[in-house]
């Protein structure tokens, strides 16, 4: 199974961003094709939150945009949010002491904890950050 992180997920929506072309074209393969993909719960969130935000965009993409474009993402056959399960805390405490986490960094490690719980055999990210978690593959599919 294919994650796609947020950034890629907002590069997708808006088409003023710098790679908006590539995330597109790699949302809509995922979308068309065969193979089971997903997106973190955070990351849905955060990509609500960041593209509905008017200090982030201008204009924003309003809250029916956002949901929406969630919407037509979760259309896909193949398409599923992922969510923290029974092994969730295991995982990310095992995930933080390795990679000595501080801060902001467990943002990522609970987006790490949740793909690698469903069974998630790579990440679709442009941060370089998730390198720290050994036990999950990234890929940046915009480059």
């Amino acid at each position: 199974m294919i994650a796609v992180d947020t950034n890629v997920l907002v590069y997708a929506h808006r088409a003023e961003s710098p790679f908006h072309d590539q995330a597109f074209e790699c949302l809509r393969s995922l979308a068309e094709g065969a193979r089971p993909w997903g997106m973190a719960v955070s990351c849905v969130h955060e990509f609500l939150a960041i593209v509905t935000h008017p200090k982030v965009f201008r204009p924003a993409s309003s809250v029916d945009q956002a949901l929406a474009q969630v919407d037509a993402w979760l259309a896909s056959p193949q398409a599923q949010v992922l969510h923290s399960g029974p092994q969730h805390w295991r995982i990310l405490s095992e995930l933080s002491r390795k990679a000595r986490l501080q801060g902001g960094q467990f943002h990522d490690a609970r987006i790490a904890a949740i793909c690698i719980e469903n069974g998630v055999s790579v990440l679709w990210s442009a941060d370089r950050d998730f390198g720290r978690f050994k036990a999950l593959k990234t890929v940046n599919p915009l480059v």
